[in-house]
């Protein structure tokens, strides 16, 4: 289907008291105690003397080796960040800003103390990776509200947390290296310090094993549904496929030891297994052939029950350990759907065998085998909370993702965790109800929700603390397809997550975050970090009654920072009128919006056009979810093209039913509805049965439009075998008796899978 050319509007929510906060912040946006630092120091206290400023000649240097090597990793961070290129001195007395270890300063592992002076910034640490978490801090504190200045303070710094990560999955989609690398100099510069890198799944195995060429040779490559699978030229499959050599790992492995990153790669058992399975069908449950395709969701392919996949599995693991020092290996153990084992006279066999009662114990006896593997070869175990189910190894460490309630339970019997719940640490969900937003789940995760995570849950007994290592967001990639929608929903998320690893519980604040973010834009435009607009961008919803020419028109940012706008077509400015209440207009009307802070927009002014025809228009973005039947709202991408940008559409794959809520129906007589079709490409394992489908009365179903989502249609229209060469068709029918108001539902009849109808937009005729 191609791209649909339908303008989007935006859907707001309110924020007032919030803009009232930040426009009495903006009055001290010059003030030096209030730090552009990201995240914020443990401890900081602002000196009275002049500011170090940056000169022509500046330079930096170590006193030590490990100074040295870390005042070269500070030429990079400072022009990163959007800084000079500085030389460095081979003798540190020549440096105005000097690195060196010291055996009396923090005695935390990555702690450091900063002094800046007139004359010079100095970054002293018991470590390496203190030095170079102090460099980071220097970096931003001379590319902050006055770039090249640094105001005196002394700084006494350590992080919350051990366990500061990040989760990027390369199976569903992969990434370069470049953009790997990209990624790494990112994390450090939020003083992030573990790398998850989920390398296997259903979808792809992307690490070279030397022992198993047929992983990378078949399971790396799959075809893709719908027109991106095709080669329109030809006709011929076009396949997606990728993954990272042993040589190519190590390089990424060395890159990030360099700026204090563990990488640690994960490798799912006895679940999303399907890439492996393919290439080695012996390694499955069932007899059934296979394929390795484009579909997302839960899998019920496991890896079966014998000692010969058990030895697979450390021989994978061997040849991992030789690539990843680190001490950890994740084993996944996630979203394993036992359906295949039960079905399995064999694996019935091997479970009296092993004395397995069932099916979870079966998978506590793979996991507790591999947990002794990888002990042997002086490595740890961690896993998804699955793992705990069926019984875990005292040394087995746990990452929490179905909530927070598996840590909790795991901390309590003496297993480490890190908390990573997909309420807050999900960063493949939205991050605002804006139309612009990339595919994803629509279910949102703002910034603010993100920010105000606490790791450390409240009903957690003091002496069992110190099992909770930390945070960890996850950046699953079933629907990011690109580098650029990636970084988008990653940045500004990752700087939250960061604060929250980071930072002194008692010092985070979510205003105060807000007030120093702005600056952190300004380091992600110099890193070239295609970070989310649609958080500093304005949203607007318009409403009226079609006939009388007037509307009441509502603005919105999403993260409460102060709105200015025009009327008149003129470039919005600090200087237009400030948004505070709803806006009565005639129309129409041409209206421009911006967000600001200290005087400067934060993304580029929007732009809409108000007309009394627009008010009886909704895109699919501006529609619920009907009231009846399962619901699992996903934001998804067309099918085509195979390259560049694709059109999206909001739908609910359980029930494919739009609502427009509380509708002016007076003098409407006719509805115009613009539909196209996707592929329907999900494995919903146990949920399949709460998919639903209205009974569909002709060969290919129809399109209904029923008032108040219930009763008789007001307009039945029969779907054809095929949308057009556009991959759409629009439909129009007169509505037969409406009521003056009330709720309006589109749906369509029958099972059309493999593909699904979307709804592009809907429109309101008058009589």
């Amino acid at each position: 289907m191609t791209k649909s050319l339908f303008n989007r509007p935006s859907l707001p929510r309110l924020g007032g008291s919030l803009l009232l906060a930040l426009i009495a912040l903006q009055a001290h946006a010059g003030d030096a105690t209030m730090l552009s630092l990201v995240p914020l120091p443990a401890h900081y206290q602002a000196g009275d003397g002049k500011a170090f400023v940056l000169q022509p000649g500046t330079r930096t240097g170590g006193s030590d080796a490990a100074g040295q090597r870390v005042a070269g990793q500070f030429v990079q961070l400072l022009q990163q960040n959007g800084g000079p290129r500085l030389q460095v001195a081979d003798d540190a007395a020549r440096a105005q800003i000097r690195f060196r270890l010291d055996a009396t300063a923090d005695d935390n592992a990555e702690g450091y103390v900063l002094d800046v002076t007139g004359k010079g910034i100095d970054v002293r640490a018991r470590n390496e990776a203190g030095l170079f978490y102090g460099a980071v801090t220097a970096a931003q504190l001379l590319t902050g509200d006055v770039p090249g200045h640094a105001a005196t303070a002394h700084i006494s710094d350590a992080p919350r947390f051990v366990w500061r990560g990040f989760m990027l999955d390369s199976a569903r989609h992969f990434q370069s290296m470049d953009e790997i690398r990209k990624l790494l100099d990112t994390m450090a510069q939020h003083k992030l310090n573990t790398f998850h890198w989920h390398l296997t799944d259903d979808q792809g195995w992307r690490m070279e094993i030397k022992r198993y060429p047929r992983l990378t040779d078949v399971g790396s490559c799959r075809v893709p549904l719908g027109d991106a699978g095709r080669n329109t030229a030809t006709g011929e499959p076009r396949r997606y496929c990728g993954y990272y050599t042993q040589e190519q790992i190590r390089e990424i492995v060395a890159y990030a030891a360099a700026l204090h990153i563990q990488v640690i790669p994960e490798i799912d058992v006895p679940g999303h297994a399907t890439a492996a399975i393919v290439a080695y069908p012996e390694l499955g449950t069932t007899d059934q052939k296979l394929v390795i395709n484009n579909e997302w969701g839960v899998f019920p392919n496991l890896f079966n029950t014998e000692d010969s996949t058990f030895q697979f599995l450390e021989n994978v693991l061997e040849e991992v350990t030789q690539m990843f020092p680190t001490r950890y290996v994740h084993v996944g153990g996630d979203e394993a759907v036992k359906d295949q084992w039960i079905a399995s006279r064999r694996v019935q066999q091997r479970m009296h065998e092993l004395g397995a009662r069932d099916e979870m114990e079966m998978q506590s006896h793979i996991i507790k085998r591999l947990e002794k593997f990888l002990e042997q070869h002086d490595r740890r175990l961690i896993g998804w909370d699955e793992i705990l189910e069926g019984g875990l190894p005292p040394e087995a460490t746990v990452m929490s993702w179905r909530g927070t309630e598996g840590g909790l339970k795991a901390a309590n019997e003496g297993h480490d965790v890190v908390m990573s719940p997909v309420t807050h640490m999900y960063m493949d969900y939205l991050q605002t109800d804006s139309p612009n937003e990339p595919p994803g789940r629509p279910t949102t995760i703002p910034l603010r929700k993100v920010y105000e995570f606490e790791p450390v849950p409240d009903a957690l007994a003091a002496d069992k603390r110190s099992h909770i290592l930390g945070l960890q967001a996850n950046m699953f990639t079933e629907h990011t397809r690109d580098d650029r929608n990636l970084e988008h929903n990653l940045f500004p998320r990752l700087a939250a997550v960061a604060e929250t690893g980071w930072s002194p519980q008692a010092a985070r604040g979510f205003d105060g975050f807000l007030q120093r973010l702005p600056r952190q834009l300004q380091r992600y435009h110099a890193m070239g970090i295609a970070y989310a607009q649609t958080p500093f961008q304005v949203d607007m919803q318009a409403t009226g009654d079609y006939g009388s020419g007037k509307a009441q028109v509502t603005l919105h940012n999403p993260l409460g920072y102060p709105v200015h706008y025009t009327l008149d077509g003129s470039a919005v400015s600090a200087q237009s009128p400030l948004y505070t209440a709803p806006l009565q207009l005639q129309l129409p009307v041409t209206l421009q919006a911006a967000a600001f802070f200290d005087g400067k927009p934060l993304a580029t002014a929007n732009r809409y056009s108000v007309t009394a025809d627009r008010l009886r228009v909704r895109d699919n973005t501006q529609l619920g979810m009907c009231p009846n039947g399962g619901k699992l709202l996903l934001r998804l991408e067309d099918d085509g093209p195979a390259e560049g940008q694709r059109a999206v559409f909001n739908v609910n794959i359980f029930n494919p039913c739009w609502l427009w809520q509380d509708v002016d129906l007076s003098n409407i007589g006719r509805i115009r509805v613009h539909a196209g079709r996707i592929p329907y490409n999900f494995q919903l394992a146990h949920d399949e049965p709460a998919r639903k489908f209205a009974q569909a009365q002709r060969a290919h179903g129809e399109m209904e439009v029923l008032a108040n989502c219930e009763g008789t249609p007001l307009a039945v229209m029969p779907l054809p075998a095929a949308p057009g060469e556009d991959g759409f068709v629009t439909f129009e029918s007169a509505l037969t008796q409406p009521a003056r108001r009330g709720d309006l539902c589109i749906r369509f009849t029958g099972d059309t899978r493999p593909d699904m109808w979307v709804l592009d937009h809907v429109e309101l005729l008058p009589r």
